[in-house]
């Protein structure tokens, strides 16, 4: 396929216009003339230079790679068609229809958007963190660190015992359970030749205890309302965990509160004032600020 230069721009200017910083969860700020997005602001939500977006929109400039092509459409806000408009004005097929996406809906978006004093994170169906708003990375850590399946909670729990630390003990083996049951459930739904099905694989190979669990074959084995954090600042957090979930994206926004009065509840309120340093390999370190 050939890049069409005009429509790409055209495209990208229409929708960046159409967009306000609100939508975005972007302040609006003071003697704001611009209509829509500045290009700097689309370029800050992609994950790219000002410069490099704003030759897209001139029509000059490399082609764009399909990575950043996805991160342009996730910038903007656009939905799964729009994305692949999108993919065939920059000169790509869009990814293969049935393969799992990372991209989320606009709608899933505008409402984490609005949760900035909240801890949440929107999820895959293999576990892996898409996006956390800042107290979600001050309670779990900074998962965007992950790379290959390491992305996937699940995938952790077996290979790196110290991913464990922030669930009470009590609560393991059900979180054991429940993680093979959760990855059966996408093997069988994404098929053998599925990243889930890898995984799978790769944890049948690596893990004892995975084998035992998976040759039990459970499925169906849902997440608890509770959830109990061993945060190593604030200690022992009690949370409920609210589950939004994307059917068609086979994603779901997680957010955790405390019940009013409660001590997780006083608690949750110091997490503003606690920031992940570093949450890779076997340093999942903490620091107050």
């Amino acid at each position: 396929m050939t890049i069409d230069r005009p429509g790409l721009a055209q495209f990208l200017r229409v929708r960046r216009e159409s967009l306000q910083p609100e939508d975005v969860g972007l302040p609006r700020g003071q003697r704001r003339r611009t209509s829509g997005l500045r290009r700097e602001e689309v370029a800050s939500l992609a994950h790219m230079s000002t410069d490099y977006y704003a030759r897209l929109e001139r029509q000059t400039g490399p082609q764009p790679s399909t990575q950043m092509i996805a991160s342009i459409a996730q910038g903007l806000h656009l939905s799964l068609d729009e994305r692949h408009h999108l993919f065939r004005l920059a000169g790509h097929n869009p990814p293969t229809s049935g393969v799992v996406s990372e991209h989320i809906s606009p709608g899933m978006l505008r409402i984490f958007d609005r949760l900035h004093d909240t801890p949440a994170e929107i999820v895959s169906e293999l576990g892996e963190t898409l996006r956390q708003t800042a107290l979600g990375v001050a309670l779990t850590g900074d998962q965007a660190v992950h790379t290959g399946s390491d992305r996937s909670l699940a995938y952790r729990w077996f290979t790196q015992p110290v991913s464990r630390n922030l669930y009470a003990p009590e609560d393991h083996s059900f979180l054991t359970r429940m993680w093979v049951s959760g990855l059966r459930g996408v093997v069988t739904a994404r098929g053998p030749h599925s990243r889930a099905a890898r995984i799978a694989e790769e944890l049948v190979e690596q893990s004892a205890e995975f084998r035992e669990v998976w040759g039990l074959h459970e499925v169906g084995i849902k997440p608890r309302e509770t959830k109990t954090f061993l945060h190593p600042e604030l200690g022992r957090l009690e949370l409920n965990c609210q589950m939004l979930m994307d059917p068609i994206q086979s994603q779901s926004l997680l957010v955790y509160t405390a019940a009013p009065g409660s001590e997780s509840y006083s608690k949750l309120l110091l997490l503003p004032a606690t920031r992940v340093l570093s949450h890779s390999g076997n340093d999942e370190s903490y620091e107050t600020e």
